[in-house]
């Protein structure tokens, strides 16, 4: 493919993961406000996050196959234009179940974006430059963050926490149409056979390190995001820290991951996979002790960019080898990916939010940290395994 149209497409399709994960995180600080307004636990509220994750992870079972079917640009155009749905029914929704019910919507139709985009890039990319692209792709992706979580905290305190869902649904219908209208887009969406889900499904699980892909990629999504979540909420009743604020100390997060993709190519180059897999660990275990023992809102700051270095550091190596973990059914093999990561998001913020609600969000971050560090030492060995497995094949 010509490298000036890859480049264009890269773009254009980064637009739309960013509207993706940005709804995906906006509400991650609207928490105390949700609160506020409908007269519900935290839990409670916490659902618009948890419904959002399992409906993603759910919808993945859809949308692989169908992108490897019909073309997956395509794919991604449509999803992103449905995503405009959910978000105008969050921004409408009379109470906290029509809410958690328009995330629901929106978790489905987010479901179709980042993670076809990942298996286009796994279809056009040689594996050697497959990591380097990858990164790029976080850049928007981690922006997307950035806006949800800190953007949507400071329109909900100046305004209204309507106008976060508001706004997104606006980029979410910019975003789907220009990829839409792209002439270059439809050239490049291929459709592929006409294989079932079940036959896709059974060619990936049925290779052993695809199924060890996905597992650890399970109890990342579980340990991980069970964390994040509650950090503004935790800034917020802890320290008294205004929620605008506590969006902007998360959104420090995203600035780990941006510093994490611009170092990506040389720190793969210098360190390997299976090492880059122990120093995402490594920050993550730092990070979220930091948070778990934390007596100062201010130590929060350079833990939340330590934090989002290393869950990137950490990810975007699940990342690539999920591209190519089954190259002929590779659309279904990156939604499977994902499912697996949103799974344990959903059911990770459903455990913490009822321990929170009894006691508090300190254990879950010590939790975190102590169980992603050694979900990474044990990735990075069998990383370590397969590629003396290749390299003797």
């Amino acid at each position: 493919m010509d490298d000036r149209l890859s480049r264009k497409m890269l773009w254009l399709l980064g637009t739309c993961c960013f509207t993706s994960m940005a709804t995906m995180r906006v509400c991650d600080s609207l928490l105390p406000s949700l609160q506020a307004q409908f007269g519900v636990s935290i839990s409670s509220a916490a659902q618009t996050i948890s419904s959002f994750a399992l409906a993603y992870g759910l919808m993945q079972l859809f949308f692989g196959p169908l992108g490897d079917r019909f073309g997956k640009v395509l794919v991604v155009s449509l999803a992103t234009l449905a995503c405009t749905l959910g978000n105008v029914g969050a921004a409408l929704a009379p109470g906290i179940h029509q809410l958690v019910a328009a995330r629901v919507v929106s978790g489905a139709a987010a479901a179709g974006i980042v993670p076809l985009t990942m298996a286009w890039i796994g279809d056009t990319v040689p594996y050697d430059r497959r990591q380097e692209v990858l990164a790029k792709l976080l850049g928007a992706t981690v922006f997307g963050m950035i806006a949800g979580q800190w953007l949507g905290a400071l329109l909900a305190q100046t305004f209204s926490w309507r106008v976060s869902f508001a706004l997104l649904a606006s980029i979410s219908l910019v975003a789907g149409s220009l990829v839409m209208v792209d002439r270059s887009t439809r050239s490049i969406s291929k459709a592929g056979t006409n294989k079932g889900f079940g036959r896709r499904a059974a060619e990936v699980l049925l290779i052993p390190w695809a199924r060890t892909v996905l597992l650890v990629t399970f109890f990342e999504g579980a340990l991980a995001f069970s964390a994040l979540s509650f950090i503004p909420s935790f800034l917020h009743s802890a320290f008294n820290t205004p929620m605008a604020e506590a969006g902007g100390i998360v959104a420090l997060y995203g600035v780990g991951g941006l510093v994490y993709s611009r170092w990506a190519r040389f720190l793969v180059q210098r360190l390997g996979e299976s090492a880059l897999a122990r120093v995402g660990g490594a920050c993550l275990a730092l990070s979220y002790g930091a948070l778990a023992f934390l007596d100062s809102w201010q130590i929060a700051l350079p833990a939340c960019a330590l934090a989002g270095f290393g869950f990137y550091a950490l990810h975007n190596t699940l990342q690539t080898h999920a591209t190519q973990m089954a190259p002929s059914a590779r659309g279904t093999a990156v939604s499977l990916f994902s499912c697996c990561l949103f799974f344990g998001q959903s059911l990770g913020v459903l455990g913490a939010s009822w321990f929170i609600d009894r006691f508090s969000a300190r254990p879950v971050f010590l939790t975190s940290g102590c169980g992603l560090f050694v979900l990474a030492l044990a990735f990075s060995a069998l990383v370590m395994k397969q590629s003396a497995r290749f390299a003797r094949t």
